[in-house]
């Protein structure tokens, strides 16, 4: 009996090592590899079981290139967002079923938004998804001549035709959290801005109306924030400094709210029992048993499963979808928040 044959280690098993190892033809195994007819039952087990020991992996993106799909999704996120982590794994689930896979492109203090796009333009992306963009409309909108590009937790204004929109109603979701804390009795609420961040304005403007309805207006307190724990940081201190200290915080993100969290509690102010604070993502940060943060839910699944359709639809020639869909957010209240003092 001839021996048989081996992998050279450190070298990729190809269709002939497959063959040889069946003891067929290399035609056969990529008749068998491409589920093709031609191979009998038993012929296309023992290929099947030559190529699991051998440990042969089809090259998927190759064979997408000759047949011009590449079936790739480009996925731009933010490395300092703990949020995008959450809608990059529900993206995952959405889009391998549906027969896409993803490609990701991050976005660092070091690394623009254009580079991460151009990545994925080389990539051969066939849509784009984009968390949380921050480029100009006018650059979206010349991408979205080339691809179709879906902009997910930033609204558009003006709206960008060509540029689907899939975001959580932010506004609302302050609402939300404002609703919550005056039921507990709070009414020196303050909340920690997002600056220009994606979101930051919808939910400045939430807080704003939710004070303004429930006859608060005069205790509207907004203080320059971002999406950072040093962002919140700096502004939980600037509210330690101040002559009359709120009773209760709203923050941009969960980052931002575990920043002031942190110095509130260094400097011996005890949360909820003297401060609330609530926190805006539901992130694995916000989960953290430690932690425990109240904050506002954005629905990553929903969120990632629209944006994927979305994508999925102007590729496919399906109908041609219209308008931005807002998903709503959800108040998950945890042990940073209690009655007022």
């Amino acid at each position: 009996m001839a021996p048989t044959p081996v992998v050279p280690e450190g070298k990729r098993p190809t269709l002939a090592d497959v063959a040889a190892r069946a003891g067929v033809s290399t035609a056969l195994v990529s008749i068998v590899m491409r589920g093709a007819k031609g191979a009998g039952a038993a012929t296309r087990e023992r290929v099947l079981e030559a190529a699991r020991e051998i440990g042969y992996r089809p090259d998927t993106r190759a064979r997408l290139l000759r047949s011009h799909r590449s079936r790739l999704l480009g996925v731009q996120f933010g490395l300092q967002h703990a949020f995008h982590a959450d809608l990059v794994e529900s993206l995952y689930a959405a889009a391998e079923p549906a027969g896409y896979q993803i490609a990701l492109s991050a976005v660092a203090p070091s690394r623009s938004e254009q580079q991460a796009v151009d990545t994925l333009l080389a990539d051969r992306c066939e849509a784009l998804i984009l968390l949380g963009p921050q480029i100009p409309v006018a650059r979206l909108v010349e991408l979205a001549g080339q691809l179709p590009v879906v902009s997910v937790a930033r609204r558009l204004r003006p709206p960008a035709g060509p540029v689907d929109v899939v975001r959580t109603a932010d506004d609302e979701g302050a609402r939300q959290a404002v609703d919550h804390l005056v039921t507990l009795g709070h009414r020196d609420i303050a909340h920690i801005d997002g600056g220009r961040a994606p979101g930051a304005a919808d939910r400045r403007r939430g807080y704003r109306t939710a004070m303004t309805r429930h006859g608060l207006a005069a205790h509207i307190r907004v203080l320059p924030g971002g999406l950072s724990e040093d962002d919140g940081a700096g502004a939980a201190r600037t509210l330690l400094g101040a002559r009359s200290r709120p009773t209760a915080v709203v923050a941009f993100n969960d980052r931002c709210a575990i920043g002031a969290l942190d110095v509130f509690l260094r400097s011996g102010v005890r949360v909820p029992a003297e401060i609330s604070v609530i926190g805006f993502d539901d992130s694995r940060l916000a989960r953290l048993a430690h932690i425990d943060l109240t904050t506002v839910a954005q629905n990553a699944p929903r969120l990632a499963e629209s944006a994927v359709t979305r994508a999925i639809a102007r590729l496919e020639d399906g109908p041609a979808p219209e308008g931005e869909i807002v998903i709503a957010p959800q108040l998950v209240i945890r042990t940073t928040t209690a009655t007022a003092r």
